[in-house]
């Protein structure tokens, strides 16, 4: 029986909505994090009866047709790229974004990757790294005799040596922009890589056309919305329930059809 199959589908749909959903909640206090969404697509249908046949020799045709569907298959899981709360820290290193881009981090690969965690450090040698140790790029080192660090909106870097009243610049941070954020691939440990889906990276300062700018002293939280996920993990259990009951409902069919050949 098809019924069989079809339901079978569902659940498997709402389990992975439910996968979805709960990576979400878990990381409801990760810096940087961006929710995700499960999408759905219908199956190939069975088509039965086909819309617009000829239904008698005198031309009449078939206005609606008869198609039964096979189910539904997981079409993507998307990721929402919308802005997170700023939270201030009182970390001169932290940075938030405020609209559009990401940080670069030099990987140990030698690859660049994207974050838009801006929870920042200072290893031993003085550079920005974050909390694994990856440098920020473009590398910036703090002078061992630094009493402050000035991070303006646009990405200057800049500190205040001690006996010099007037700031030094030591480095100016960029921003990552992508065509296409979704098609971004998460590794882990807040960040992401460049992929042929998300285009090549755009490069520019904090506060150009199209770019955000940098808040010092803050970071972004997650933009996990608690009530939303909620609300959508109690509609996937509820489907994933209603999916199990048609599987039981068509098996008692099933198993009073075999009793009638009996």
């Amino acid at each position: 029986m098809q019924a069989l199959r079809t339901a079978a589908s569902g659940m498997s749909a709402q389990q992975l909505n439910v996968e979805v959903i709960s990576n979400n909640i878990a990381n409801m206090n990760t810096l940087g994090f961006k929710r995700q969404r499960a999408e759905f697509q219908d199956l190939l249908y069975q088509t039965i009866e086909r819309a617009g046949s000829q239904s008698s020799s005198d031309g009449n045709i078939v206005p609606t047709g008869v198609q039964v569907g096979g189910g539904v298959k997981a079409g993507s899981v998307y990721r929402i790229t919308e802005q997170g709360t700023p939270t201030l820290t009182d970390n001169p290193l932290d940075v938030a974004i405020q609209g559009k881009g990401y940080l670069q981090i030099l990987l140990p690969s030698g690859e660049t990757a994207y974050t838009r965690a801006g929870n920042f450090s200072t290893n031993d040698q003085g550079q920005i790294v974050t909390e694994d140790g990856y440098t920020v790029q473009p590398g910036i080192t703090v002078p061992q005799n630094a009493i402050d660090i000035i991070i303006s909106k646009t990405g200057m870097v800049q500190v205040k040596l001690d006996g010099q009243p007037q700031p030094q610049t030591i480095g100016q941070l960029q921003l990552a922009n992508f065509m296409n954020e979704g098609g971004l691939e998460a590794i882990g440990d807040n960040l992401f890589l460049e992929t042929a889906a998300s285009g090549a990276a755009n490069l520019a300062a904090p506060g150009q056309p199209g770019f955000g700018v940098l808040m010092q002293r803050y970071t972004e939280s997650s933009n996990v919305d608690s009530v939303s996920e909620i609300t959508a993990l109690i509609t996937a259990q509820r489907a994933y329930e209603m999916n199990s009951k048609v599987i039981s409902t068509a098996d008692q069919m099933l198993q009073t059809t075999s009793q009638m050949r009996s």
